[in-house]
């Protein structure tokens, strides 16, 4: 039976027999007697069932309480809507999100179950005890800072469990929006190795000149380095001029004609951008996993990223260089993932430390 129906007819049997259960509020779970195991768990699956009694959490409590299934007491005090929401909400910090989120994702249909970190949510036509959930739901607010470390860590255990990630972020009108998270390995089939260059290549300000316009042609037809500048010389930005030096490609030397070596050059790039050595090598594993990344400047991320050389026409990718210790602001998050769907792209955060991991944040309606 469909547990929206289901509820409306125990709703209606409560109404005319003027009876609900009843519940206590003990610490932070509320506990009925035996009946409830029939009335409510065995056919709408709240709560979870302990010897003779069952264990509702406080949100599914507000909820029930909501519903007029259930009446809560604390210490012999009967507690209404108000009075419990505010006890709750001392107990669980943020509980008003996780009030919201619930209430949503049962009105859509979904049967959920409380975890560590939001809820578990079992897929349609699943159950506790029939399936297994489909779903960790991270529940947060616009306002509040996420970790990349915390994002990390969720992956991790969703992944060890064999769960899809969502976070489900509440804006300040309480309004959700649900964001897929998941890992990706990504791979092109353009692994390009351009021939060495016999002509040496000038470092101006904050990029380098290649002069022969043979090698500019063949570093910008064969491989989709740099942009020509005119007909046979080639611009060429700080991070693929450090990743052909140090892939051997090239030498740059200054406009004095003083070379550079990777680790001269890493460092005046990194004086001209602070984040130059993360995201070089963002660059330097796209390009070794066979991808062609360009600048996303237009985009507002570091590169827009081509699986194919052959499709250089659509970008497939948008990836952002962050470190391991990266701060998100949901807000921002917000604006990049609309942008990358707005152009049919995927949005990537590789995230730098002794590795780099690529995470993919994508907005799905449950």
């Amino acid at each position: 039976m469909d547990f929206q129906l289901a509820d409306r007819l125990y709703l209606r049997v409560f109404e005319e027999d003027n009876m609900m259960l009843s519940g206590e509020l003990t610490e932070n779970i509320v506990i009925t007697g035996k009946e409830g195991l029939e009335e409510l768990h065995r056919t709408s699956f709240y709560g979870r069932p302990k010897g003779d009694s069952l264990e509702l959490s406080l949100t599914e409590s507000a909820y029930l309480i909501y519903m007029k299934k259930i009446t809560v007491k604390c210490a012999g005090e009967e507690l209404d809507f108000e009075q419990f929401f505010i006890r709750a909400s001392n107990i669980v910090k943020n509980f008003e999100l996780f009030y919201i989120v619930y209430k949503d994702l049962r009105g859509r249909g979904y049967y959920v179950q409380p975890s560590d970190i939001g809820f578990r949510v079992y897929p349609r036509g699943g159950h506790p005890g029939k399936t297994p959930a489909q779903y960790l739901v991270f529940v947060t607010s616009e306002r509040i800072p996420l970790l990349v470390s915390t994002l990390n860590k969720h992956l991790d255990n969703s992944d060890n469990k064999k769960k899809r990630l969502i976070l489900a972020i509440v804006d300040e009108e309480s309004d959700i929006t649900h964001y897929e998270v998941k890992k990706l390995i990504p791979s092109g089939s353009s692994v390009l190795k351009p021939k060495t260059l016999h002509s040496v290549v000038t470092l101006l300000e904050d990029r380098c000149m290649v002069w022969e316009p043979d090698e500019s042609n063949m570093l910008h037809k064969e491989g989709f380095f740099g942009k020509p500048m005119d007909e046979g010389h080639l611009q060429l930005s700080l991070v693929e001029s450090c990743y052909l030096l140090n892939n051997g490609i090239m030498e740059i030397e200054k406009r004095n004609h003083e070379k550079l070596g990777f680790a001269e050059f890493s460092d005046i790039a990194t004086r001209i951008e602070s984040d130059f050595m993360i995201k070089y090598k963002v660059y330097e594993k796209l390009r070794k996993s066979g991808l062609v990344p360009k600048t996303g400047f237009k985009f507002g991320t570091h590169f827009r990223v081509y699986r194919s050389f052959d499709s250089i026409s659509h970008s497939d990718y948008l990836v952002h260089a962050i470190s391991h210790d990266h701060i998100f602001s949901l807000q921002q998050v917000s604006r990049a993932v609309r942008l990358a769907n707005s152009v049919k792209k995927e949005m990537i955060y590789a995230v730098v430390s002794d590795r780099i991991d690529f995470i993919v944040l994508g907005r799905v309606r449950l």
